[in-house]
């Protein structure tokens, strides 16, 4: 109740700020008449007029706009004309000054509509490139339950480093999570680069710490290309895993990324810490020795790996998101509701003031209860059939 208590205040909130502002223009001129009336005729509120069609520019449309400009010149006229004072030389001032703001107004107004049209045509732009580049996984791959989330640091955008991908390989499923440094369009293309390498490499390398060397290389590339890349600009952190067919073995290498997690079927936790600590990936010193590390993933136990910007969200008092400590001891039915409850979770220990995106991968095996039934539905299909 109190996520969804502090939800419907946030939106109650918007609401009336915007109410606020579309009634701002009409008040200014309220404003600008009461003044009017309890000042001396030599005191102007003009100013006051000029403001409505001012703040009205960057947030009314054309029409609107100009609904204030046009209403404030008339309560000008109106106020002149009934004390007398239009004929004479102050009062002409006002009035062409105030023609000047409401048709500057109109001005700003098309730059204004004109510059967010071009950032919307901008941002569709960057979205779809970068759904296209990052696939939402199909939420069954290879036997296992998948579910994955890219929560964007501000509400409006989605362009960003984090990665995630997953594939069913002849070698059972293998999947990434990472982190590009950077922001922008320089990002997406790292993102596009190591998601590219991680497809091709994941169906023909033997191991896994072939797949991290192919990730490697294609990064080395990518610098040659452009000419040379700074190792401290162009790096990425990076977890892979893979999970062979029929089997609860779980292979994980980690470069320099923030510790995946199993959550059992009991609410235990797992906290899958390398035996050996290892660099982020396109760092440039060389053939890094990598070497998987082995646990377990029983039925009905999940996988979670997540990039910095979960661990390390923030509340008000600067303490860092422990997803470890949340999550320990808790039931989720499967992967897409544990991620659900995630992102809720940090989105309400940071207030919603998250400054950095993050992405989520969960993997879940079945249960052999939930095989079985799935197993029979099966049957029945073919059986029907």
């Amino acid at each position: 109740m109190g996520k969804r208590d502090g939800r419907r205040r946030g939106v109650a909130g918007n609401v009336r700020s915007r109410r606020f502002v579309r009634a701002l223009p009409a008040l200014m001129i309220g404003a600008g008449v009461v003044f009017d009336l309890v000042t001396p005729p030599e005191v102007t509120a003009v100013p006051l007029f000029a403001a409505a069609p001012l703040i009205a520019a960057p947030f009314f449309s054309l029409a609107s706009t100009v609904r204030v400009g046009v209403a404030a010149i008339l309560v000008v006229l109106a106020i002149r004309v009934s004390d007398g004072t239009l004929a004479k030389v102050v009062p002409v001032t006002d009035l062409l000054t105030l023609v000047t703001v409401a048709a500057l107004s109109l001005v700003i107004n098309r730059v204004v509509r004109r510059g967010n049209e071009q950032l919307a045509s901008a941002r569709v732009i960057a979205e779809t490139a970068m759904r296209a580049v990052l696939p939402t996984p199909d939420d069954r791959i290879g036997g296992l339950l998948v579910a994955a989330r890219y929560e964007a640091a501000q509400a409006d955008e989605f362009v960003g480093g984090d990665l995630f991908a997953v594939a069913d390989t002849p070698y059972g499923v293998r999947l990434v999570v990472g982190d590009v440094r950077g922001k922008g369009l320089d990002a997406v293309a790292a993102v596009a680069v190591v998601i590219g390498a991680f497809r091709e490499a994941a169906e023909q390398e033997l191991s896994l710490e072939g797949v991290v060397q192919r990730l490697e290389r294609a990064l080395a590339r990518e610098g040659s290309r452009r000419g040379g890349l700074d190792s401290m600009e162009g790096f990425v952190t990076a977890v892979l895993a893979e999970i062979p067919a029929g089997s609860d073995t779980l292979r994980v290498v980690n470069r320099g990324h923030p510790e995946p997690l199993v959550l059992h079927a009991d609410g235990a936790l797992d906290v899958l810490a390398p035996t050996a600590p290892a660099l982020p990936l396109g760092m440039g010193l060389g053939a890094w020795p990598d070497r998987s590390d082995e646990w377990t993933l029983p039925a009905g136990a999940m996988f979670l790996a997540f990039t910095d910007g979960l661990s390390e969200a923030r509340d008000a008092k600067g303490v860092f998101y422990d997803p470890a400590a949340r999550l320990r001891g808790r039931l989720f039915p499967g992967p897409d509701e544990l991620l659900s409850a995630l992102t809720d979770d940090v989105r309400l220990h940071t207030g919603g003031r998250s400054t950095d995106d993050l992405a989520l991968l969960a993997v879940g095996r079945p249960a052999r209860g939930q095989q079985e039934r799935r197993t029979t539905v099966k049957i029945v299909r073919r059986d029907s059939e």
